[in-house]
């Protein structure tokens, strides 16, 4: 099912950051970050979605702490021709990663413009509202690999991590995000036993 285009993108999951249990402290392998001037203890899931289905095939656990752009190399699959990513994967095609190989480094990246320079365009340039409507365009694409993540926080309800470490985590998060794959494609797989 994968086709020649992958969104990528990251979510914070939240950890439990009591220091209530044996050895009085937090989990160690979770960290601390902030976005949008608040404070979050946990990890990261990272993953790459394939553009036409909406499907994941790749994902990456980390801590919270962690960038998303270093981990943008490791969520392709390695046959797309083009890539989607938020700001926050701003410079990627310029990594050593991403100019590593040479299937990566022909990837066409489309990546989103910064807030800030978004809301300087002028409405009233033609040049400034043509960048308007290719930023628009590239966040319909982007908004495909938003699902995965409601599913597996709103629809199971996982919004909270359940164990201690990355490595478990993880686990559960490729076997939360698998299962998520089903419930998505679930009008395509009765279709087809039907």
């Amino acid at each position: 099912m994968l086709k020649t285009g992958t969104i990528v993108d990251a979510t914070i999951i939240a950890a439990p950051s009591s220091t209530k249990n044996k050895e009085g402290e937090r989990d160690p392998e979770m960290h601390q970050t902030k976005k949008s001037n608040q404070w979050h203890f946990g990890m990261k899931a990272h993953i790459g979605v394939d553009a036409d289905s909406g499907l994941v095939h790749t994902i990456i656990g980390t801590a919270a702490n962690v960038n998303d752009v270093t981990q943008a190399a490791g969520l392709l699959h390695g046959k797309e021709k083009h890539a989607w990513g938020d700001a926050g994967y701003q410079g990627v095609d310029k990594r050593q990663e991403m100019q590593g190989s040479k299937a990566k480094a022909r990837i066409k990246w489309h990546v989103a413009m910064r807030p800030g320079k978004r809301k300087a365009l002028d409405a009233n340039r033609e040049l400034h509202k043509l960048l308007e409507k290719v930023e628009r365009l590239k966040a319909s694409v982007q908004a495909k690999v938003e699902h995965p993540f409601r599913v597996i926080k709103q629809h199971f309800g996982y919004a909270k991590l359940r164990y201690r470490g990355l490595q478990k985590n993880t686990a559960r998060l490729t076997m939360l995000f698998a299962r998520g794959n089903l419930w998505m494609a679930r009008k395509r797989i009765m279709e087809l036993q039907g």
